[in-house]
């Protein structure tokens, strides 16, 4: 018989019923909202009910498919499938019923479809070839997108944004007020940064290049400058992690000139980085200073998520900086603020991504001050990512991790062997290697949804 799982079971009737005042969560309750955040998230219909919740506290089901986790984490205000009990190693029982159901077999792409071309109606029902609705429904979904990235598998996300980019486009190919023109350039501007920051992640930053010169003349046509500044900061990233530094160092300084909300801390804080990178010493201090000093202006309109820079995610870009200026407690101190930071905030609202490369300076600095336990310690969560959001950048941080591993005074310790040993086992694993929907095997529904750079600012 298999052993319940009480953890779930806790977290479900600790939450309260959002029907029944001083109940908690039922179990068709519970299946109901993460239906209803999946859709939300994922534009794709779910078929969970409140009897796979049974099956799951009752242990017939122990790993379920990476949506129904993600939903389940965000309904119940969760941060780790741990919390809810669900152990890969000890999965068991039939596959989920998203695996095994025959109603939606061969019908997610012609639902993402039909989606699609109803909202793409909304244009035939205004008065003119778009209206208000239709512009703020491409908006919200770019806002969810931003939101969601790597907390919900990548490729509906992916596929999302191609959709809002082409809707974008088609929709300028007809006539309506300069307004609405602005706005509907903002929009695909802000999809092709996703698509850019994306392609990034999954190791591919020279196709980057692409989604982000056409999203720079769509920010130039909106007039948004905080578009713009995004897509500097995009930019930036597209060259960094090509050893680009001179081109990153220009691209976040000119999206200073843009910059006003949060892209602001983001862009001189990356500055900072860039300089240090570039061993211009008195330079990066006197960027992180001004970094330190930034105050994003409140009114401005923040989308969220990845075109978000919090305090924590500022910490985490001094602590590197402070890095590669060889002042290794200093890069502690500020990896464990932005550590201490993310802990504290909503589950919602924290950016995972930012987090875990946080923590990767944490265990730098330790290793730096010699101290490999408190390394181990600060690496244990980063080594529990799930394979579908192991993106590229992740997957380097880590292996310098693990080369710091191998130099003095740790090449002959065993527990720095170990470690070894499974940081190798986890870059085998980034999450190009597969396509980050296809676990069918383990319960999961595919769940498909609809260049040289160059030399100067000028030519840019």
């Amino acid at each position: 018989m298999s052993e319940s799982n009480e953890l779930l079971r806790a977290a479900r009737e600790r939450t309260p019923s959002p029907n029944t005042p001083g109940a908690h969560l039922s179990r068709a309750e519970l299946a109901e909202a993460v239906c209803a955040w999946l859709w939300a998230t994922t534009d794709t219909r779910y078929e969970l009910d409140g009897h796979y919740i049974a099956k799951l506290e009752r242990g017939a089901v122990r790993w379920p498919g990476a949506a129904y986790r993600a939903g389940l984490r965000e309904v119940l205000h969760v941060a780790t499938d741990s919390e809810l009990g669900f152990n890969q190693a000890g999965a068991s029982g039939p596959l989920a019923p998203e695996a095994t159901s025959c109603s939606m077999a061969g019908m997610e792409d012609k639902l993402i479809d039909a989606a699609d071309q109803s909202i793409s109606l909304l244009a035939l029902a205004e008065e003119s070839n778009v209206g208000g609705l239709t512009v703020e429904q491409l908006h919200a979904d770019i806002q969810r997108i931003a939101q969601n990235y790597l907390k919900v598998p990548t490729k509906a996300l992916f596929q999302r944004s191609l959709a809002v980019r082409d809707r974008a486009f088609k929709l300028l190919g007809g006539r309506q007020p300069p307004q609405q023109t602005r706005d509907l350039y903002a929009a695909a501007g802000w999809a092709l940064t996703l698509l850019g920051w994306m392609s990034v992640d999954l190791g591919r930053p020279e196709v980057a290049e692409s989604h982000t010169r056409t999203a720079w003349a769509c920010a130039d046509a909106s007039g948004y400058d905080e578009l713009r500044a995004w897509v500097r900061a995009t930019q930036h990233t597209t060259a960094f992690w090509q050893d680009d530094i001179d081109h990153a160092l220009d691209f976040a300084l000119d999206g200073l000139r843009y910059a006003a909300g949060t892209s602001a801390l983001f862009l001189a804080s990356a500055a900072a980085l860039d300089l240090t990178r570039a061993g211009r010493t008195d330079e990066a201090r006197a960027m992180l200073d001004q970094a330190k000093r930034t105050k994003p202006d409140p009114s401005v309109p923040e989308l969220g998520g990845l075109f978000l820079c919090t305090p924590e995610r500022a910490e985490g870009l001094w602590s590197d900086a402070y890095l590669t200026l060889g002042q290794p407690q200093l890069t502690l101190d500020h990896a464990n603020h932005s550590v201490a930071l993310f802990e504290s905030a909503p589950h919602a609202l924290r950016n995972p991504g930012s987090e875990r490369m946080a923590r990767l300076q944490q265990a730098k600095a330790h290793l730096l001050l010699g101290e490999l336990d408190g390394a181990r310690e600060a690496l244990t969560p980063v080594l529990a990512t799930r394979t579908e959001y192991r993106v590229r950048p992740l997957i380097h941080r880590v292996s310098e991790v693990a080369a710091l591993t191998r130099s003095t005074p740790y090449a002959d310790d065993p527990k720095a062997q170990s470690l070894q040993a499974v940081i190798r086992e986890f870059t085998r694993f980034p999450a190009t290697t597969r396509d980050p929907l296809d676990e069918i095997a383990q319960g999961e529904p595919d769940t498909t949804t609809g260049s040289s750079r160059r030399k100067s600012l000028s030519k840019r």
